[in-house]
């Protein structure tokens, strides 16, 4: 192998596409962080099932406007701004429609409470038994006799709530409500 040709696989011969990667990876970074500001945190917060499309979808764009030749930064630009717009508009119109809420987001679902496991419910979302362990412990518990609840959130995320937490306050209400949720106790009066 020559010098020649081993250099070639480091410094192209057509340097003009390098250029392009030099001087549009910044700028849509530099758009990207304004773009995300523009929307909100909930751009960058835990996610659910459509935040983590947009997410993917926009590292996405972001990768072929850098790349690939045939994509311009104003197109790269457009469609962020269009995507994140999108994630805008839809948020909005899910906390104003419990219809549209039901449809785009996933439901909370407890996986575990009165000291039982439901199976069902953990097939269904595929969590075993030794997530549901892990997720107590991450809370700093070990007695299960002590744990009302763990819920597997809709971010995918798990909330563990202790006996005497779960027995008062309002958040336990809309899964209260939720057809076929089970083991949830009626809720005191303060």
């Amino acid at each position: 192998m020559t010098a020649d040709r081993f250099l070639s696989f480091f410094v192209p011969q057509d340097i003009g596409p390098m250029v392009k990667v030099v001087v549009v990876a910044p700028a849509i970074y530099l758009m990207v962080i304004l773009f995300v500001r523009i929307a909100g945190k909930r751009s960058t917060s835990q996610m659910n099932n459509f935040d983590w499309i947009v997410t993917v979808a926009l590292g996405s764009i972001t990768g072929s406007t850098i790349i690939l030749e045939d994509v311009s930064l104003a197109r790269g630009a457009l469609a962020i701004a269009l995507l994140l717009a999108l994630q805008v508009a839809l948020t909005r119109w899910v906390r104003r429609s419990s219809l549209v809420a039901r449809t785009v987001e996933a439901s909370p679902t407890v996986l575990f409470s009165n000291g039982r496991f439901h199976d069902e419910e953990m097939e269904r979302e595929r969590v075993s038994r030794s997530e549901v362990y892990s997720a107590v412990r991450e809370d700093g518990m070990a007695d299960m006799s002590q744990i009302a609840f763990v819920i597997l959130e809709n971010d995918a995320s798990f909330s563990v709530l202790t006996k005497s937490v779960a027995a008062s306050g309002d958040a336990l209400d809309s899964l209260r409500e939720r057809e076929g949720a089970t083991g949830m106790p009626e809720r005191k009066a303060p």
